[in-house]
């Protein structure tokens, strides 16, 4: 929202005027102050109040702060600039910032592979590295985003893992991943895990006969 510029008016209370003389007084006496301090300006400053009394600063001299106005001021109004000779200058610098706004404008052109027909070897090649350094520019930029993008998805991989072994841990839950050969199967289960339901008995026993333990087989009814 732009805000109305506010207007400024005369002070009718006399003490009112007087009291807001005196703090805009010190306070512009301060600042000019300041301002020849800290950018080493040469100032000068003259006020008088409404009675006549005056008040003045001067970082040098004022007499020669006074003189040096005056000289500028002369010469000033000895070689005045008139407004034909400015509406020329303008002319002038405008007509210089279209001819570098054409000269982009056709360096675009080219960069786009419009306008090559008056192109020399050189121009072209000179082209043609232009473009081979905004490719690899370009290819660079892409390897990094594609290299951050990685980046992310693992740190958010590894926060999962660690959520989700946080809830396994809460929940007393110990999953144990089945393992699969290489086609995917379930491993079959080993002769030697197999219970023997045979009534054969197949262990090697080297000894005497005497000491061979025997094995005793349960008694089948006769039918």
């Amino acid at each position: 929202m732009v805000r109305g510029k506010t207007q400024m008016k005369r002070i009718e209370n006399a003490t009112s005027r007087q009291v807001t003389f005196s703090k805009r007084r010190n306070g512009l006496l301060k600042k000019a102050f300041e301002l020849s301090v800290l950018c080493d300006a040469e100032v000068a400053l003259i006020v008088f109040s409404q009675r006549g009394k005056l008040y003045e600063f001067a970082s040098s001299s004022m007499q020669e702060t006074i003189k040096r106005y005056r000289r500028h001021a002369k010469d000033t109004a000895t070689t005045p600039r008139s407004d034909e000779q400015n509406i020329q200058h303008l002319k002038q610098e405008a007509s210089i910032m279209s001819k570098k706004i054409d000269l982009l404008e056709a360096s675009k052109r080219k960069l786009l592979g419009e306008g090559l027909g008056s192109c020399s070897i050189d121009e072209l090649q000179e082209i043609e590295k232009q473009l081979e350094r905004s490719v690899s520019n370009v290819r660079a930029r892409k390897t990094q985003v594609f290299n951050e993008q990685i980046q992310l998805l693992k740190e958010k991989e590894k926060a999962l893992d660690a959520e989700n072994f946080r809830l396994s841990e809460k929940y007393g839950i110990h999953p144990e991943p089945a393992t699969k050969d290489q086609g995917g199967n379930q491993p079959q289960p080993s002769e030697e895990s197999t219970p023997n339901n045979s009534d054969v008995e197949t262990r090697l026993f080297i000894g005497l006969p005497e000491t061979r333990p025997r094995r005793i087989f349960p008694t089948q009814p006769f039918s």
